[in-house]
């Protein structure tokens, strides 16, 4: 079964010079998003694009602390400190692989089960078994590499992002991370994120992560998000910040209102891996090495 979120080369293309992605225009009373959230969302889009570089030492000129992977499910991704910002970055590499086909058709919800989330607290909660898989087999680097570093910097902020499928197992990420490490302010960016789990999964991040730190991106007709379908159980957590029509600024993004607003990118016939899959804050997604130097 071909994965719906593999990487095509073409698209990359189609993603510079395409112009004639749908436009959403709002009310004139709609004026975007603050500048320092929409700021936000453009750093962290950057992580998640450097991520899927061969090798990234110092991603957005910060220091690379670990990276991880594992040679089965290809999940990637590593760990940067911003010591400026006193952050600690974790980011997730999407689809690139083979192997990233099977994960990403394994469409079958399956209870939640993670390394150190307590059974009460997964319970009532399923997610996307490939996805549960590939970040389960990176979970102990993970936790221990930010681990490591909250002993050494406490009061750094853990940020978790992640593209495509990259944004999925960030998800998840963050609430492993926020249960295993409940002192730390853990805050969620992803972008162009498929549905991860149920309704459950949804309102779990909701309470743990908290619903102020979750920050789901989607670009104009990104197909991706909404592929997964509502009917097989799947429902997206909050909050969506959509870029409801191009150029990217701050005044285009709207923040929407609950786990799936009809009004914002829920309205869209999902039309698959488009080339608003790969744009997201002016950033081309995956192809830019100069974000590791």
């Amino acid at each position: 079964m071909r994965s719906f979120l593999t990487l095509l080369p073409l698209c990359f293309l189609t993603a510079v010079f395409a112009l004639d992605l749908p436009q959403h225009r709002l009310s004139s009373a709609d004026e975007g998003i603050s500048q320092g959230t929409y700021d936000d969302l453009v750093r962290y889009a950057k992580y998640s694009s450097a991520v899927y570089q061969f090798i990234c030492p110092h991603p957005i000129g910060n220091t690379l602390v670990d990276t991880f992977s594992n040679h089965f499910t290809h999940a990637h991704g590593f760990v940067v400190r911003d010591d400026d910002r006193k952050e600690l970055i974790v980011a997730f590499r999407g689809s690139q692989q083979l192997q990233d086909m099977v994960t990403d058709s394994n469409l079958v919800l399956a209870p939640l089960s993670s390394h150190g989330v307590p059974p009460e607290t997964a319970a009532s909660s399923s997610v996307h078994a490939g996805f549960m898989i590939a970040y389960n087999s990176v979970s102990r680097t993970v936790i221990s590499a930010v681990r490591e570093e909250l002993d050494v910097y406490p009061d750094y902020t853990v940020i978790v992002t992640g593209h495509s499928m990259g944004g999925s197992l960030a998800s998840i990420a963050s609430l492993s991370l926020k249960v295993n490490l409940p002192e730390a302010n853990v805050r969620l960016f992803t972008y162009g994120q498929p549905r991860t789990g149920d309704s459950g999964f949804a309102d779990l991040l909701d309470d743990v992560v908290g619903r102020n730190n979750l920050h789901r991106a989607v670009h104009t007709w990104d197909g991706v998000p909404t592929m997964v379908p509502q009917y097989l159980g799947y429902r997206h957590h909050a909050n969506e910040f959509w870029q409801f029509e191009d150029p990217s600024n701050r005044t285009n993004v709207r923040k929407c209102s609950g786990q799936e607003d009809p009004a914002c990118s829920r309205a869209n016939f999902s039309t698959g891996i488009n080339a608003a899959h790969f744009v997201y804050f002016g950033q081309v997604m995956t192809v830019d090495s100069t974000l590791c130097l």
